[in-house]
């Protein structure tokens, strides 16, 4: 997580030591995104926080205020992160929706 003036505007909600957790973190320090870390409870059933933000219970999940993003899925979430702020070929649209499920 970085620190600096600005409130990030992603927020990151994960486990400890959740592999697929530590690919989104990789994933926005590679690319230098400020974000913000929030750690979840480890049961599942327990996750209403993260559902209330996401949708789901599931992590890793991040909320990206600065494009109204909400997702979910380290795969969607990691090429999501690299079309928009790494100057991926996707299309940031087309990102979003396969993580929504609405592409193929």
């Amino acid at each position: 997580m970085q620190d600096d003036d600005t409130d990030p505007a992603i927020t990151l909600y994960r486990l400890q030591a959740c592999p697929f957790c530590e690919r989104v973190l990789r994933t926005l320090d590679e690319l230098d995104v400020p974000y913000h870390s929030r750690f979840v409870e480890a049961r599942h059933s327990r996750r209403d926080g993260v559902k209330r933000r996401s949708g789901a219970r599931t992590v890793p999940a991040i909320v990206d205020a600065s494009t109204g993003v909400t997702m979910s899925e380290s795969a969607n979430i990691v090429e999501y992160l690299e079309t928009t702020y790494g100057g991926g070929s996707t299309d940031p649209g087309l990102a979003t929706a396969r993580a929504a499920g609405e592409a193929e």
